[in-house]
């Protein structure tokens, strides 16, 4: 596979990180799963920077994130498939 756009890092996740400076709103990304070297695809709804998170299924809000395979978080606004995940539809569980 050519340069991947988005990196998973478990295969249990349920967001990807972006590896490009932007996604661009309907962009076909391809993403990379670390653990187990498979590729997937997912189209991005927004535009997403580098280093931010991109939902890879539709999650509605109580749903937990999953990243690196662990649980990074709580659902606060439903995330379709495709959305940009961070801080306006994310929060810890922690506080």
């Amino acid at each position: 596979m050519s340069q991947p756009d988005l990196i998973i890092h478990d295969e249990k996740d349920n967001v990807g990180v972006v590896v490009i400076e932007t996604t661009k709103k309907g962009q076909e990304c391809k993403a990379w799963i670390m653990e187990n070297d498979k590729t997937v695809e997912v189209s991005s709804i927004n535009e997403v920077p580098l280093g931010h998170k991109i939902a890879l299924q539709d999650l509605k809000e109580g749903d937990t994130i999953l990243k690196y395979g662990h649980d990074i978080g709580k659902v606060v606004k439903s995330i379709k498939k495709g959305e940009h995940v961070h801080v306006h539809n994310v929060k810890t569980k922690k506080w």
